[in-house]
């Protein structure tokens, strides 16, 4: 066990509007991130159960391939989207969020996420 502070932990600059601090275990990682407006995540799904929570601006989630139906999240709505299923998002204003998957999402640990790093 060690104890942390977020203060202490590296913030990472994935792109010109995206930056982010995470801390992981064996089985759980929590990042909290920041984005400038417009910033839209691409198509993508990944192997790992995700809870997003909102605490600045209205983060946008688009769900299963469909551009017709989207979920705004407001600051203190949190939403659970399950492993394997395919979702984008849009930033609408600045947004402060918290993300949480299980298992520790191994392509951030890596830096192998590209589809984030353009």
């Amino acid at each position: 066990m060690k104890k942390l502070n977020w203060k202490d932990i590296p913030e990472e600059q994935v792109n010109p509007q995206m930056k982010r601090k995470f801390i992981y275990g064996e089985r759980l990682m929590i990042a909290k991130m920041e984005f400038t407006d417009g910033f839209a995540v691409p198509w993508h799904l990944h192997d790992n159960e995700q809870i997003t929570e909102v605490y600045e601006g209205t983060l946008r989630f688009w769900f299963d391939n469909d551009e017709k139906k989207f979920i705004d999240l407001l600051p203190g709505d949190t939403i659970v989207i399950a492993a394997n299923r395919p979702h984008k998002a849009l930033m609408i204003g600045n947004v402060v969020e918290t993300d949480t998957f299980a298992p520790p999402r191994q392509d951030w640990i890596n830096s192998s996420d590209n589809y984030l790093r353009k």
